[in-house]
Parts: C-alpha cells; structure tokens; sequence
C-alpha cells in the first residue's frame, strides 16, 4: 500500500483516478462477467426481435467516480415500477416475404442490396419501397465499407442512407469483446438539437427490430436524465450536437475510442455556425480515419468543407445529387412588395382572411422572431415561437402542441427551423428574406411535403428586397413581386383584452421597466467609478 502512494504524489489527477479504478476493479471478487455479444445474428427462419444488447451487469463498466449510492428505499420504488408495467403485446412473425417490392425499371429496391432481415422489417415499417438517387449511390459504396462525401439538399433521403448503411454494419460486424457503457459504436454529429432530435427518431424506428440501442444527446435538455441512459444499457447509435457531446467526453462519462462509424450530418451549417473547432476536439478521440468508416454530408461542396474532407476521410466516394430543381413543384411561391411597417398587417390579416391553421412564419434574427410571436398572441392568435433562447424541454413541448394543431403559427429562426419535419404545413411565410439563398430553399421546404401542395409567401420590404436576385438565381426562375391588396394591408382591430391579459400585460411591462432602471442604476454606478482626468 505504501508503494501506491508514493505512486499516487507523483502522477497527474487523471492517472490518479485511473489508479484507484484499477484498484477497485482487481479487488477479489470484483471480477467482471465475462462479454456477451451486444447483437445477435439475423436467422434465416423469421424469429421474433429480441433486444440484443446484454444486461449491465454481465458487462464490464467503467467506475463511477460520482459516489453515488441508491438506498433500500430507492431499490424497493424500482421493483414496484416494474412490478406495474403492462405487458408487452405479441410479437407478430415476420420474413422478407412479407415485404414484396416489384422491380422497376430505372428504380433500385432496397431488396436490391444484402440488408439483414431484422433492417428490412424497419424499412417496410418506415414506408420505404425503392431507394432515392443519394440511397442508392451511397449504400453502394458505404456497404463495402468505404468512406464518402454527399452533397445533397434536405429531403432526399440522405438521413435513411447513412442510417441504413450504419445499422447493416453494425448488425454483421460483432462488437469488441471488452465493452465500457458509455462507448458508442456510430457516432452521428449534426448542428442542431432539432436535427439531432429528427435523426435519432428515425434511427429509433429503422432499428426497432434490429436489438440495437439509440441515444440522443443535446444542449438544453436535463443532462442527468441523458446521464441516466447510459447508466440502463450500452449505446450503439449516439447521435449529438458538438457542445453537449464534448460535455460528455469532458466528465469521463462517454469514450470514443470505440467509434467505429463517424458520421458529420450538414457539415457546411456546422462551419457557418463555428462548431468546426468542437467537432475537431470530437474527431481526435474517435479512431485513426484508417480505422473507422468516416461518411460527410453537405448541402454545398465549397473549398472549406472539401479540405475538412480530406482531412477526415481516406479515398471517399463522392456522391452528388442535382435536385432536378431547388423548389419543390408542389410549393406555390408569392412575394409581396411591402413597406417594413406594413408586414406585420399583412401577416396578421393572411392568417386570420386565409384561415389557416398550421403556419410557419421565418424571421432571421431572435428578436424579430419574439416579437412576431408576442403581437400574434396580443392579437388573439396562438402562436409560438422556436429560437436559440428557447429552452429544449420548450421547443420539444412546441413542436408536439404545434404537429397536434393546437398552435396555428410556428415562428422560428433558421437555426432552429432547420431539420423540422411536420406533415400538414400549409404556408411557410418569410417575414424577412434570408441572407443565404440556400436558407430559402431549406424555409420554403417545410410545406409541401409527402406529394402535399403548399404555399410559400415572402415580404421584400426595402431592408431585403435586394435579396431576391441571388434567390431567383438559385432557383432558376424569376419571382413575380407583386403589391398586397389593400384589404391585405388594413389595421389589425384592436382587441379587448381580459382581466388576466391586461395583468399579465402589466406585469411584463413593470419587470421590463424594474430591469431598465437596474441597467441605468449599473451603468451610472460604473461611470462614479471612472478615475477623474
């Protein structure tokens, strides 16, 4: 024992830490259970899905350096929760027979490539019967473990190409025979907590009867509860943002070196958005590229994201899809010419003289988007809005209240609009006009989706008219800009409030008011403090 703590001044904190673990771990009867593989192999005959990843207990785990301890009291709730869940329906037999793609020509079926059965089941489940272009190209090289670099817009299935490709993978190839909970075997990066949220939800579906397991990491969300899904079960899937990830890898509480997959979803977003130094903080703990599959993709190849390419990947396919053109044809698109003070009569008049009932509205910067919001529920309209102050447990609560209908407008900001899929949008509104075209083609495509039609409407006032040159270059065509009607364009009536509005109005107006004059109070404190000259 003396020898260890002559051992332990002399080493740094973090070996330290790794010291006592090793002491703990070769302490007798702290030898951990043998591995058991984390999937089983697909049998030829249908069988019914079992989850295939071990019980903790029967792996090796990496020491909790938290001290945490759960009492009897704790241990006894637990049995009871179990104890009182229902039990789980029948499992219904499935084979490849049941799912009857007939070929097409010019068409490639996802029967086409050597899928596992239990991925097929999930395909069928998803709706998918042949492949889009990026699909096929992609799960034609990815498949045989190459790398590759897509560039391909929002909706083409590039989200279901570097999934599927990742699940066959990880479903033929056996995990390591020593496993840590918190060591995922795919890593997904994506810039947003929408996008992360949207890409995990599919990947929980693909593999619903595959008997892997899917995690989801972002910002703004309670970190013990994320915490708590890797203390239940390994992770095979993670999908993150840059900055929560790196708050797992910073505590010890996720270990990359496993990462067999790497997957950097919207690359061009994450360089304009400055996560490019977070993820290369992520990239260095993940494997040499030598020694894992690296798959990148971008709306754009610009110079920047094509030397983040060859850094990152070895010989990569480059897939590249054209949309045959930006827009969708379904989408209607109208562009009023209107002065800044008149736009937001015009929004409030198309909402309430059109009747609808699922809108989403685009501003580009926060506060436009607060305010919007605010004047629309002043004036009787629900609405909610979706931004970087938001809240995460908020903007989850928003986007299930708004695809329920019991929200008629959705205003939101680029960053936080981008990756939204809800079915059923009927009018994307541009309050203002985006400072990158691609940010239009990405705005106007939350409508019309699924063979939908839809209707997008933009403001060109004189702050951002001068953005529909580059816009219509883009989209290849030119957009007729017309004045709004006059009955378009009429004062919003004023609208008798109720007792509680008129408090809450107050209120609002007396904290803001409370928070001016403490600034004022700050403010003149620090000029009494500015030596004389």
């Amino acid at each position: 024992m003396a020898c260890f703590t002559l051992l332990d001044d002399s080493i740094s904190h973090r070996e330290t830490i790794v010291l006592k673990a090793l002491k703990k771990l070769f302490k007798p009867g702290n030898t951990p259970a043998p591995h058991q593989a984390s999937h089983i192999e697909p049998a030829a005959a249908p069988v019914a899905p079992v989850s295939t990843t071990p019980a903790p207990a029967a792996h090796k785990v990496r020491p909790d350096t938290s001290q945490e301890q759960h009492g009897p009291k704790e241990g006894r709730q637990r049995q009871r929760r179990q104890k009182s869940r229902a039990p789980k329906p029948p499992v219904t037999p499935w084979s490849i027979d049941d799912f009857v793609v007939e070929p097409a020509e010019g068409k490639t079926r996802f029967h086409d490539f050597p899928l596992p059965p239990s991925l097929m089941r999930g395909i069928q489940d998803a709706g998918f019967s042949y492949c889009t272009p990026i699909q096929a190209q992609v799960l034609g090289s990815t498949l045989l473990g190459h790398d590759a670099i897509g560039r391909a817009q929002t909706g083409t299935g590039k989200t279901a190409a570097f999934l599927i490709s990742t699940i066959t993978q990880l479903l033929e190839t056996p995990p390591p025979d020593e496993r840590y909970m918190g060591e995922p075997r795919a890593l997904i990066i994506a810039p947003t907590r929408e996008l992360v949220m949207q890409i995990a939800s599919d990947a929980e579906g693909l593999t619903r009867h595959c008997g892997l397991n899917v995690m989801g990491f972002v910002g703004g969300m309670d970190y013990d509860k994320q915490l708590k899904q890797l203390e239940r079960k390994y992770c095979d899937i993670l999908v993150a943002t840059p900055g929560r990830l790196l708050d797992f890898c910073n505590r010890g509480e996720v270990h990359l070196d496993l990462v067999e997959i790497l997957i950097l979803d919207e690359a061009d977003r994450m360089l304009d958005m400055g996560f490019i130094p977070q993820v290369r903080q992520i990239i260095r703990q993940t494997p040499r590229k030598g020694d894992r599959q690296t798959l990148l993709f971008s709306a754009t190849f610009s110079d920047d994201v094509m030397n983040l390419s060859q850094q990152w990947t070895v010989e990569p396919a480059i897939v590249e899809i054209e949309p045959e053109r930006p827009a969708s044809e379904n989408i209607t698109q109208k562009v009023y010419a209107v002065s800044g003070s008149d736009k937001y009569k015009l929004l409030y008049n198309l909402v309430t003289q059109l009747e609808l009932d699922r809108v989403m509205v685009f501003a580009n910067r926060k506060d436009e988007v607060r305010r919007i919001q605010e004047r629309l529920m002043r004036d009787g309209i629900d609405a909610a809005q979706l931004s970087g102050d938001v809240p995460q447990n908020k903007r989850v609560r928003t986007l299930e209240n708004f695809r329920e209908g019991k929200l008629r407008v959705l205003v939101a900001t680029d960053v936080a609009g981008r990756g939204i899929h809800i079915d059923g949008i009927s009018h994307v509104i541009n309050y203002t006009l985006p400072d990158d075209p691609e940010d239009y083609v990405h705005r106007i495509g939350r409508t019309g989706r699924a063979g939908a039609k839809g209707t997008s409407i933009s403001f060109a006032g004189e702050d951002d008219a001068f953005q529909l040159p580059p816009i219509e270059e883009l989209l290849g065509a030119k957009l007729e800009c017309i004045p709004p009607e006059e009955e378009l364009i009429k004062a919003v009536p004023r609208r008798q409030r109720s007792a509680e509005e008129k408090a809450a109005n107050d209120a609002m107006e007396a904290e803001q008011a409370a928070a001016a004059a403490a600034n004022r109070k700050r403010s003149s404190g620090r000029d009494s403090r500015r030596p004389r000259r």
